[in-house]
Parts: C-alpha cells; structure tokens; sequence
C-alpha cells in the first residue's frame, strides 16, 4: 500500500472572498501525499530551499508519509501568490516565483523505485518522463499537467500520455488539448491519445471518467463551506489514487469508488485555507461523507 508522489512543494499566498492567508504550505505534491496518506503511505519526491518552514516539514512527518525524496537545498523555495473571485473556479496568479524548483530535476530514491503506483504532479512532462525512466516497472502511473504544458511542451506531453493509465485535468485543459469543446467528444478523443482512462475534473459541477469501454458521471459533494479551493484537484488525485493502491484487483468498480473518494477529499481541502481542514480530519468523517456522498447520488432505476 506505497505510491509515490512527485510534484512541487510550494508556500503559498492566497486570497479568497473569505479571507486571505500568507505563505502557507501549498505544492502538488504536498496536498496529493496528504490526501493520500489517509489510505496508504505515500513516498514523497520534491524540492524546498533553506528557508522552507521546519514546522512544514514536521507536517508532514506527523502524517505517515515517506520524505527521503524531499531535497532540501540553498536558495528559496517555490512561492506562488493568487486569489480567487466569488467564482472559485478560476484562480488568479499574481506572481510565481519558481527559485529551486526552476532547477529541479526529480531523483527517485533506490527503495523508491520499485513502487506500482505512482502520481506525477503537475510540472514538466519533459521531468515527468525523466521520473519513468527511474521507476521499475509501474502498474498505475497517474499523470496531470496544465495548460502551460500544453501550450509549450506538447510534443514531450504527446510521449508522456503513451505512457500514463490515467491523466486526469480539469475541463479547461481537456478543451485545449483536445482541441474540442465538448467534454464528451473531449473525453473520448484523448482516450486515443495513450491513458486507458481519462478523469476531467469539472469543478464544484463533478467529475467525468472516461474508458474505451465505460463512461461515469459523478456530481460534486454538496457544501456550504468553501474556503479556498487551492489544492482541490491534487487533494483529488491523492485520495483516488490512495484508496486504488489498498484494493487487491483494479476493475471498473474500482476506478468509480476512487472517484467518489478522490472527490471527498476534495471537498475536505477546500473547506478551508492549505492543509488546515486536511489536518483536522478523521478517518471516520471520510467514512460518513463517502456513505453521503453515495446517498444523494443515488437513484432506482424506476421503469417508465
């Protein structure tokens, strides 16, 4: 019950209509081994400068999450600052400033690299093949990226889809890469593009899977306190993939039950600012919101 986790460890500053916070711990990689060490241990790989809170790193450890990987080395660690409007949907940059990350290439560690299952946060696809390169033999290896990648390093993007079981990105991205701007037909055309299963993260409005052979809508869990959607999306793929890594066969069933867990733990995160909710958390709330979650999406299915 081991992935590994490789991704940016950031320390971020966000605004919200609810409040604003100033360099919290933030990064694709911190949010994805959180959620996922909820269900599994997480092996985390990534890069933080000198100046990186030690109270963050004592975080982390409290969690069990594996950070022989994490580099410390001189200079600053990866800020980005942003803020969202009352459409949380959207984020805001206001500056990025990348300091170590810009240089960052991942080395997996030797006990690392016979982990099956494995999440490439969202940097270089370029940095994401190098990872495969290291690791022996993956059975699931989830990828994200951005539109950023999209735009500039399509060509690397292209190698790396013929190698990942799942991408998972959210509706903008899907749009952009596909070139169609319906989810559906999106969906469908990137199947062919290498992942056997393509998961577009569309927000407060759910989630879409995709395979050759099955199609899963899935709503978004109902709440009335939303905080900071920050990390959502890789809270999302920590929690899927966390709960993937503890079941002995993979099916379809499977990849539908991660999807409502990666999407609780979703909606743990952005209940409030960084790791804070994520912190508090318990396993038998994710428990009692799973069997929510199930409830209100439930329906017979009445003859007419």
């Amino acid at each position: 019950m081991a992935v590994l986790v490789v991704g940016s460890i950031a320390l971020d500053s966000v605004k919200t209509p609810f409040g604003e916070v100033k360099e919290v711990l933030g990064g694709s990689a911190t949010f994805a081994s959180y959620a996922a060490s909820f269900f599994c241990l997480p092996h985390l790989v990534g890069v933080v400068g000198n100046d990186f809170p030690k109270e963050y790193i004592n975080l982390l450890k409290e969690k069990p999450i594996d950070i022989k990987g994490l580099e410390i080395i001189a200079g600053e660690t990866f800020r980005w600052k942003g803020y969202y409007d009352f459409d949380l949907n959207t984020a805001n940059t206001v500056k990025t400033e990348l300091n170590v990350f810009e240089n960052f290439r991942p080395r997996i560690p030797e006990e690392y690299r016979k982990i099956k299952y494995v999440f490439l946060g969202n940097i270089d696809p370029e940095l994401q093949l190098e990872v495969l390169k290291q690791v022996d033999k993956p059975e699931l290896v989830i990828g994200d990226t951005m539109n950023f990648w999209i735009t500039n390093k399509r060509k690397a993007l292209g190698k790396l889809l013929k190698k990942l079981n799942v991408l998972v990105i959210n509706d903008a991205e899907a749009r952009q890469l596909s070139e169609e701007p319906n989810l559906i037909k999106a969906g469908k055309k990137l199947l062919s593009s290498g992942p056997g299963y393509i998961i577009i993260k569309k927000g407060e409005h759910g989630a879409l899977l995709f395979s050759e052979t099955s199609f899963f809508s899935l709503p978004a869990y109902p709440l009335e306190c939303l905080y900071d959607p920050t990390g959502a999306g890789d809270s999302f793929a920590g929690g899927f993939l966390g709960y993937l890594a503890g079941v002995k066969k993979i099916g379809r069933n499977q990849f539908r039950k991660a999807l409502v867990f990666g999407s609780v733990m979703a909606s743990f995160s952005v209940e409030d600012f960084s790791l804070n909710r994520l912190k508090r958390l318990r396993q038998e709330e994710i428990t009692q919101r799973y069997n929510e979650f199930v409830a209100i999406s439930h329906f017979e299915n009445f003859k007419l």
